[in-house]
C-alpha cells in the first residue's frame, strides 16, 4: 500500500466549541485500488474513524478539492 497525499483539515467543534483537526489520507493498494482514511483527530479511545474505498475519478476530485471544498466525504 502507497501513501498519494495527505492532510489536515482545521474545524471547530459544535459540541465544545473547540477547534479541532482532522486528518485525511488516500492510499493505493497493490491491485490499483484507493482509499480513503479519516480521522477527526480526537483521542484514540473516542475518535471517529472511517474508511472509504474510492474509484480513480473519486480519488482524483479528492485530490483537486479546493481548501473550502476538504471535508466533503465527512458528509
Amino acid at each position: 500500500m502507497q501513501l498519494i497525499s495527505s492532510r489536515i483539515i482545521p474545524f471547530l467543534d459544535t459540541g465544545s466549541l473547540l477547534n479541532g483537526h482532522a486528518r485525511e489520507a488516500l492510499f493505493r493498494n497493490d491491485d490499483g485500488r484507493f482509499i480513503l482514511y479519516l480521522t477527526d483527530g480526537s483521542e484514540p479511545s473516542r475518535s471517529e474513524e472511517r474508511v472509504i474505498f474510492l474509484e480513480l475519478r473519486e480519488a482524483l476530485i479528492w485530490l483537486n478539492e479546493q481548501d473550502q471544498e476538504q471535508g466533503a466525504f465527512w458528509s
